[in-house]
Order: structure tokens, then C-alpha cells, then sequence
């Protein structure tokens, strides 16, 4: 076989906008320098909208991953609750509708259990808020938070 490529994911191998602060930058890289100076290459946006997730929010080896993986833009967990949230699919959503009436007609809580952090890859607080806020329209009395950091 004449023709043989490789696709090699570096993993935490950013290509830094400040080189001064950039530890592969720094770094004495004579393979790696080597190959991009010899054999076609290309970099990736790892991060907001280019790999499904918010304007700005940083990606994460699963994110770029799945996108490499799937060829395509592959919109994560946290863009569709953003947009479930905006266009008020949340508010409607039937099953959630159902099992906060069933706690106001049973004079029972609701528990909401999750992640806490601002951090958006797991997570994300403006989704908790949002959550109490559509609990509370629905006319939820009791809503226990319970939060892991």
C-alpha cells in the first residue's frame, strides 16, 4: 500500500493564540514539529457552536470526540436544554407538567438532585434556576435542592 494516513488526536494539544503562556509552545516538540512541517495537517475549533455546544463555552475530550467521530456538529445535552429553556418546550413538557401535579395533589416535595456548577459540561446553574422558576409557575410548594458540588 503506497498511501497510508494517520489521524493522531493529541489530546490537550492546543495550538495557543500567546505563545509566551503556551507550555506546547514552550515545549521541545522536535517529532511532532517534524511531521506538521512535512505532511498535510489541519487544526479543529474545539469549542462553542463548531462542536454543538453555547457560544464560547469551552469543549472536553468527549465533546471532540463524539464530533470526530460523527463527521458533523453533534449539538450536546447542554445547547438543547439552553434552547428548551428559550422557546418554553420545558415549561411544556408533559411529563414534568404530570409528576409536578401528581406532588401538589399528593401535598408531596419535589427533589430536584444534580450537579451544581457553572462550568456548563456537565452542569449549569442557569438550568437549576430555570427549573425552580417552571416549578414555581406550575405551582409547586415544596422544591428541595439537592446539590453536588
Amino acid at each position: 500500500m503506497a498511501n497510508k494516513t494517520a489521524l493522531l488526536i493529541l489530546d490537550g494539544w492546543g495550538l495557543g493564540q500567546v505563545p509566551a503562556a503556551d507550555a506546547i509552545a514552550q515545549a521541545d516538540t522536535p517529532f511532532v514539529d517534524t511531521l506538521l512541517a512535512t505532511h498535510p495537517n489541519s487544526t479543529l475549533v474545539t469549542y462553542g457552536m463548531e462542536v454543538g455546544l453555547p457560544d464560547g463555552q469551552m469543549g472536553n475530550s468527549e465533546v471532540g470526540h463524539l464530533n470526530i467521530g460523527a463527521g458533523r456538529i453533534v449539538y450536546q445535552q447542554f445547547a438543547r436544554i439552553n434552547k428548551a429553556i428559550q422557546d418554553g418546550e420545558l415549561a411544556t413538557n408533559k411529563v414534568l407538567k404530570d409528576a409536578v401535579q401528581e406532588a401538589i395533589s399528593t401535598n408531596r416535595p419535589i427533589h430536584l438532585f444534580g450537579l451544581l456548577s457553572d462550568g456548563g459540561v456537565h452542569s449549569h446553574i442557569t438550568h437549576l434556576k430555570a427549573l425552580i422558576v417552571i416549578l414555581e409557575d406550575l405551582g409547586a410548594q415544596s422544591v428541595f435542592v439537592h446539590a453536588f458540588m
